[in-house]
This record gives C-alpha cells, structure tokens and sequence, in this order.
C-alpha cells in the first residue's frame, strides 16, 4: 500500500520541481549577450552591400560593356569606393573596441584559421583597393567625385605608365575580393544550413 502511495506521488513531485525553472530560462534571455553589437551588424550589411554592387560594376567597366553609361558607371563605382574606406575603417575600431564572441567550441581549429584569414584579407584588401584606384586616378589625371558632391583631389603626380599598372593591379584585386567574399558566403550558409548552428544569425540577429 505504501509503495503504491509513493509512487502515485512522484509526478506531482516532479512536477513542482521542474516548475521553478521556467524563470531561470527566463533569466537566461534577459541577459543574452550578441555576439556583435548592433552597430557592428548594421555596418557589416552595409558594407556586404556596397561590396555586392561593387564586383559586378567592377567588370562591366573594365570590360567597357557600360555603352554610353560608362562615364556614370565610373562615376558610381569610385564613390562607393572611397565610401568603403571610413566603413572599413570604423567597423575596424569597433571591432578592436568590442571584439566579437568567439565561435561556437565545436567548430574545428581548421575552420576558426579559416575564417581569421579571410576576415584579416578582406578587411586588408577592402583598404588597399580604394587606395590603388585614388592613386591610378591621380596619375591618369581623371577626376574623382564622390556621388556629384565634391571631387577628391589627386595624390600622385600624372604618370600615365604608373596608372596603366595601378589599373591593372585594381583589377587583379578585385576579382582577389570576389573570391574572398564568395568563400564567406559559402561558409556562412554551410553553417547555416549544413552544420545547423548560430554562425550566420549571430550577424542577423545578434
């Protein structure tokens, strides 16, 4: 009789001790912590933006298939250009301010190397090439306006040799660029939808 007794108690004991962690659950939210600020993240998007509008124009002006809008595709792609610079630049400082959340433990050291490489080349390249189009531009003597508003002035003496270079530089940089960003798509989707973890959402929503 009193084995039976207990034993119809035990789920209602279970019961009460399982009801008191609900808040704890609750706690947990309340004190979640992103692994980017939401700073970090609006100008991360900004940025994959920018860089997104810049490849394709890229080679639709190097391979002069802008017909009578190359002059304006010109135009278009050196702001958004010199615009990357302070982006890249801030998203730099915040980063060393308030560095991110490392990864999840269970990605391999091989893929935390990885993805350190990339960020580190795509945030060098994304400095680097801004400057190698002033400079080329400076030597071509062409003018650099930012989006009709002002016109930067140039850095570097005419040399029209030096330009052809520096062009051609640009231009090897920028297909260097495509591939970085095209390894961090692929990445960021092979973890959201083949490894199923929060590497993608961290940058979405936190």
């Amino acid at each position: 009789m009193q084995r039976h007794l207990k034993a119809s108690i035990r789920p209602a004991g279970a019961h009460h001790r399982y009801a008191p962690e609900a808040p704890a659950a609750l706690d947990g939210q309340a004190n979640f912590n992103p692994a980017y600020t939401k700073t970090a993240r609006v100008l991360h998007w900004i940025t994959a933006g920018l860089i997104l509008t810049m490849i394709p124009l890229g080679f639709v002006i190097a391979n002069e298939w802008g017909g009578y809008l190359q002059d304006p595709l010109y135009d278009l792609h050196r702001s958004i250009g010199m615009t990357l610079v302070p982006i890249v630049v801030l998203r730099l400082i915040l980063r060393w301010a308030r560095p991110p959340l490392p990864l999840p433990e269970d990605v391999s050291a091989l893929q935390r190397r990885a993805a350190e490489i990339t960020h580190a080349a795509l945030y060098t390249l994304l400095l680097i090439q801004p400057l190698t189009g002033w400079i080329a531009t400076s030597a071509y003597r062409a003018p650099l306006v930012v989006f009709g508003w002002f016109e930067l002035p140039p850095i570097w003496p005419e040399n029209r040799m030096l330009s052809d270079w520096l062009f051609s530089l640009h231009s090897l940089i920028g297909i260097a660029i495509a591939g970085l960003v095209a390894a961090h798509i692929g990445a960021a989707l092979y973890h959201h939808f083949i490894r199923k973890d929060r590497v993608l959402m961290r940058m979405i929503a936190g």
